[in-house]
Formats: C-alpha cells, structure tokens, sequence
C-alpha cells in the first residue's frame, strides 16, 4: 500500500513512516522541505498521486487565533488534492477531548480540521491522542520561574508520543474508521503533581504551586482530556518513560 505521510519528517510523522515501512508499505515522507506546503498546495497533487492513503500530520506554527485558518485551509486543500488523486483514505492526528474544551482556540481548530476532514469526499479516520509525554516539560515552562512551576490540578493522561505514531499507522493501514480512535496513557494525573514527579525525577529543586487558574490548561473544564470508554490504552507508564 502506497502512503503519503504529511508532515512525515516531525516527532509523530517519522515514526509513522518507519512503523509503515516495517510492515511492507510504500510509506512516503512530506513536508516543506520536500517541496509539499499544504498551506498553498505547492505539491500536493504530485505527493499524493497514487497513493491509496493520505495521512496528515502537519501541525499549526502557533496555538493562537491563527491557528483556525491554518487548519481550515490545509484540511481543504489536502481534501482537494486526495480527491483529485484518487486517496481512498485520510487520515489525521487530533486531541481526546478537543471538542469538549472550546476555552481554548486551538482545540476549537483540531475539531474545525475534523468537522472538514469528516465532511469531505474521501473517506476518513481521526486518530485522537492525550498530551504527550515529550511535551510536559513545555508544559511546564509555560507558567515556571526560578523558584515554582504553577500548575492547575487538571486531570491528564498523558502517553509516549511512540505509541500514539504505533496507533496511527495501524489505523492509517486500515479500512476508514469513518469514525474516531482515541489513544492514551495508562495513567490518569493531576496536572500538578505530574508536575511534581517530573521534577523531582529531574533533581530539579523548584517547588510546584498548585494554581487553578495557570497556564493553558487552567481552561479545561472536569476530565475533559482524560480518555472515556473503547479508548486504546498504551502500555508505557510515565515514571518508566522518565526512567529511560
């Protein structure tokens, strides 16, 4: 099977790539640097051209007000391109409880990508993953100074970002879900003392504040980003990510 990975050279894209390679797929990476800008089209007619799938892992330069149109345009021109090509599946990477949070203008952009991809002409998977592993410590410099990170005690569960690339290339393999997979953690977190562990795993000496209005996810309302029921539950913890 010939698949086209947008955004195939970035943290999820790579290895979405290498996993499909490994099981036999004509697994081809694409990105700016390619040559393929999904924000002008630039390419996508070639790139996608053949392929039985279009997977896509492109993401917003910014969480900002901007970040609506960006995908807004992206999702319209890689539907228009699949449709010209001949894609029989489209894929994309969205949130667990994206649609739950709209306090937050670029989860609102995640559920307008899926809307669009959900309404268009080929038929579709959305693939829905908790926050990252990888991305806690940025999380964590979001409201952090040289004494105390502030952290609001919002229930995560978050998952290595390689089982979320391992989900998304067995669905991208796949028949169309025509429908939504959600992935996550094995564990379920307040925010804050993910906070916690993480520095005391990092002997750093900052002291986390609980702070219900800090940061980003101060915005989430109740266990919005915690997966529900038929969500695939990945298998590394966090403690055993950080130990590696």
């Amino acid at each position: 099977m010939k698949i086209a990975v947008i955004g195939g050279t970035g943290r999820i894209g790579s290895q979405v790539v290498r996993i499909l390679a490994a099981g036999g797929h004509q697994a081809v990476p694409h990105s700016t640097s390619s040559g393929v800008d999904l924000l002008t089209g630039r390419g996508l007619p070639e790139a996608l051209k053949g392929a039985d799938v279009a997977v896509n892992l492109a993401n917003s330069p910014t969480f900002d007000d901007a970040s609506p149109a960006f995908f807004q345009k992206t999702m319209e021109n890689m539907l228009a391109a699949a449709e010209a090509g001949g894609v029989g599946h489209a894929v994309i990477l969205s949130i667990v409880g994206a649609d739950q949070v709209p306090g937050l203008v670029y989860y609102r952009a995640k559920v307008l990508q899926e809307d669009i991809l959900k309404a268009g002409p080929v038929p579709y998977s959305v693939v829905r993953a908790t926050q990252f592993f990888e991305f806690v410590d940025v999380v964590l410099s979001w409201t952090a100074d040289d004494n105390t990170v502030r952290l609001p005690a919002t229930p995560v569960q978050p998952v290595a970002a390689a089982e979320v690339a391992q989900a998304v290339a067995e669905v991208s393999a796949g028949a169309p879900l025509r429908g939504t997979r959600d992935v996550a953690g094995p564990e379920v977190f307040a925010l804050d003392e993910l906070g916690r562990i993480t520095l005391a795993a990092r002997g750093d000496q900052r002291t986390v504040v609980t702070d219900n209005s800090a940061g980003m996810f101060a915005a989430v309302p109740g266990n919005a980003l915690v997966a529900g029921d038929g969500a695939v539950i990945a298998r590394t913890s966090y403690r055993e990510w950080l130990a590696r």
